[in-house]
């Protein structure tokens, strides 16, 4: 169980550990705001990736006959953990930053501790976000690409990657902005006498740690409750269903995805003149079929005879028409 775990989130909680434990040390010695502002980020990121890699390790329990549809939603439970923490760490960084607004600190010494720091977090955080990038495409069933490519492709793709992976990119990309900010900030407070800038990059790593939260949260909140899978993988289905040669068409079809797993159930239309033995054969054969279709978890097949109606339409022509 703990190898299914999501390797994304694992590497990223190592990686932020390391951050934020040389983070705290800078900030420590130099006082700067930028720096706290920061290292509670990448202590933030670090607890949440730890309870992320352990709720992807949960959530790659088999049924039960309590749980017969498996362990899959756990993963987003152990996500909206995550929320709560990134949450109040953002609510401290905010603080801490109005207070450097209304308080601007001296140019701290240090200087070249903070920019080694900073210059590390750039480069640690920017290969956990390529990596999550290659995982989302990888999840995705995207093809691969490389170079000034991945992260458009990652973007394109986030939405059918597993929760874990879709928090460590949102969370990477808010982590590398933070980092590069706040290595501006404490180079122009070295600098110049512009010391506002300290309060500014802080309150503002805040405000992005906000939106890692209501971003993340609306994610994992809709597969609490239980959302449709996208349309490709509906396609993907359907065509695997349409593709048996007994089978007419699809009355009906829900696909319903839990963590990174779908769940499909539909009504499918036989030719007409098939005995009941058959038609149970075919209904077993086509149960059998998806289930080998990636990420299927499970499939409840229903059978009707023809009706000579054409029922099954995609998505969207059922959206316009209604």
């Amino acid at each position: 169980m703990i190898k299914k775990g999501n390797t994304s989130s694992a590497v990223a909680m190592a990686g932020n550990a390391v951050l934020a434990a040389a983070k705290g040390a800078a900030a420590f010695f130099t006082g700067s705001g930028a720096m706290f502002a920061s290292a509670m980020h990448s202590l933030a990121d670090a607890v949440n990736q730890g309870f992320v890699f352990v709720g992807s390790v949960l959530s790659e329990r088999r049924p039960t006959r309590k749980f017969p549809t498996g362990f899959g939603r756990v993963i987003n439970i152990f996500c909206m953990i995550a929320v709560i923490v990134v949450t109040i760490m953002a609510y401290e960084t905010i603080h801490e930053g109005i207070h450097l607004l209304r308080h601007p600190g001296e140019a701290s010494s240090g200087f070249w501790i903070n920019v080694g720091v900073l210059i590390l977090n750039i480069v640690i955080d920017g290969a956990i976000l390529f990596k999550a990038s290659k995982e989302i495409l990888k999840e995705a069933r995207a093809p691969m690409v490389s170079g000034t490519a991945l992260l458009p492709a990652a973007f394109k793709n986030v939405g059918r990657a597993a929760p874990p992976t879709r928090l460590v990119f949102y969370e990477d990309i808010v982590a590398v902005i933070g980092a590069f900010l706040a290595l501006v900030a404490v180079v122009v407070v070295a600098f110049t006498d512009f010391s506002l800038v300290d309060g500014l990059v802080t309150t503002l790593i805040g405000l992005l740690m906000i939106f890692v939260a209501f971003r993340v949260g609306y994610d994992n909140m809709i597969g609490l409750i239980g959302v449709s899978a996208p349309q490709d993988v509906e396609d993907k289905v359907s065509a695997a269903v349409l593709a048996d040669a007994d089978v007419v068409d699809i009355r009906e079809m829900r696909i319903i995805q839990e963590g990174r797993y779908y769940h499909v159930d539909t009504v499918v239309e036989l030719r007409v003149g098939l005995t009941l033995s058959e038609a149970d054969d075919i209904m077993e054969r086509i149960e059998n079929h998806l289930v080998t279709v990636p990420d299927i978890a499970d499939a409840a097949v229903a059978i009707v005879e023809d009706d000579g109606k054409v029922s099954w339409h995609r998505r969207e022509a059922e959206i316009q028409r209604n």
